[in-house]
């Protein structure tokens, strides 16, 4: 008899295991929900430090954009004018919207671009240094119509680095979203 006094009647062990299998449950459950609360505060104090200044990592790691102009054929300023180049030229932009201003000074760009190689020699052009120079000039002339200035510095700022005292200190400049001018070809004949 005394083993079966010390057992509990055999109604009551299950009823326990399931109250212990239903806490665990709810305990699981506040802590998931717990965590996922957590998750969604941090993301949302995230989202609010880049919109108040910061890059978000989009932004950084932006891709740009291409745009292919069309192959010209200029003639060169060399003497007796029987040298001329043909150049493919492919402007590196800093996204969509801007190739979409840029498409719009097109016919005005194509002209500054003409204008630019007609006025060098094919001594010029055939150097590296002189092929530097071109695209820089030519990111300037396309960066003009959409309101950049172009990269060489003012005459202000080279008399600041002498020393000049009435130099006043500018704010920023604004970066041009045209990033850079890749040649795809460069034939001289």
């Amino acid at each position: 008899m005394s083993a079966n006094t010390s057992a509990a009647p055999p109604g009551k062990e299950p009823a326990k295991s399931k109250k212990l299998i239903v806490i665990g449950a709810v305990v699981a459950l506040l802590v998931i929900v717990a965590a996922a609360l957590g998750l969604f505060l941090v993301n949302k104090q995230r989202h609010a430090a880049d919109e108040d200044g910061g890059e978000t990592k989009a932004a950084a790691v932006q891709v740009p954009t291409f745009l292919p102009m069309e192959n010209m054929v200029v003639n060169l300023a060399d003497a007796g004018g029987d040298r001329f180049a043909q150049i493919g030229i492919t402007l590196e932009l800093q996204d969509e919207k801007t190739s979409t201003a840029v498409k719009q000074y097109m016919p005005s760009i194509r002209n500054s671009v003409l204008m630019l190689v007609s006025q060098r020699t094919a001594d010029e052009l055939l150097r590296r240094e002189g092929k530097e120079k071109l695209a820089a000039d030519i990111l300037a002339e396309v960066a003009r119509p959409l309101g950049f200035k172009g990269t060489a510095p003012r005459a202000s700022e080279d008399r600041a680095d002498e020393g000049d005292d009435e130099y006043e200190e500018r704010p920023r400049r604004r970066t041009s979203p045209v990033r850079r001018v890749l040649f795809s070809s460069f034939i001289i004949q």
